[in-house]
């Protein structure tokens, strides 16, 4: 939606809203939830995210405000849906772009057949293993500050379902893809096991949620058209 088509509805943030939001890239989550929480002041207004997404993705965001903020588990724990792109031929040690390469492989004998029929060991319920540099806590603390001092750190799996997960395009060393899962399956992991499922290396290049249950991309704001438009309103008396 464009935004001379884009049409704000009457919004009511104390009693609570769900904004959906196309997450910029390298924002955090948190980034988001601070900005939209100081547009809103002087009033205090509870404002948080319900499932975070990397710095490095973008895509849906869901926040919720006011008293909707109790809704937030039941938002996060809903069926997710993502694009992306996968590079073979080489590794990160985060699986993605935040680190520098430290493996690389030859993919010249890699066919196009092999990497659609790769597919099919990745959909249904599966054992993964979160990447090291992940938000996931190990004795209190984020496991990516413990993998940035180069502590190790021994990873847990845990149980995530893939329901639909298709190649979308191949030009390698790129492979773009689509892929719908359960709450807390990490897309990182999955590009490292699909590289190493093909003899090979992969890591995330590009990724993008595009739904959250029955949320959807097409529907999200960008951050500064709502925050320039919740500034507007804010002496109006329907704000509060």
């Amino acid at each position: 939606m464009s935004e001379n088509e884009k049409q704000f509805p009457k919004f009511n943030f104390t009693e609570g809203e769900v904004l959906l939001l196309n997450k910029p890239y390298t924002w955090t989550s948190f980034d988001v939830v601070g900005k939209l929480r100081n547009s809103f002041k002087p009033l205090k207004l509870k404002v948080g995210h319900a499932g975070t997404l990397d710095p490095l993705a973008t895509g849906l965001l869901i926040i919720c405000t006011g008293k909707l903020t109790k809704q937030i588990d039941t938002y996060q724990a809903e069926e997710k849906e993502y694009t992306g792109t996968f590079t073979l031929g080489a590794t990160t040690p985060s699986y993605d772009l935040e680190t520098e390469i430290d493996k690389t492989f030859d993919i010249s004998n890699i066919k196009e057949a092999q990497i659609l029929d790769n597919c099919k060991y990745f959909i249904g319920e599966l054992d993964q293993f979160p990447p090291a540099h992940s938000a996931i806590k190990v004795d209190g603390e984020r496991l990516y500050l413990k993998a940035r001092r180069g502590e190790e750190v021994e990873l847990k799996s845990r149980k995530v379902t893939i329901s639909e997960f298709e190649i979308t395009r191949i030009e390698l060393p790129e492979v773009d893809f689509r892929v719908v899962c359960t709450k807390g399956t990490y897309i990182r992991s999955l590009a490292k096991d699909f590289g190493e499922k093909l003899n090979n290396g992969a890591y995330l290049s590009k990724l993008k949620r595009t739904r959250s249950g029955n949320f959807k991309i097409e529907d999200a704001f960008e951050i500064m058209e709502l925050v320039n438009h919740i500034r507007e309103i804010k002496t109006e008396e329907d704000f509060k």
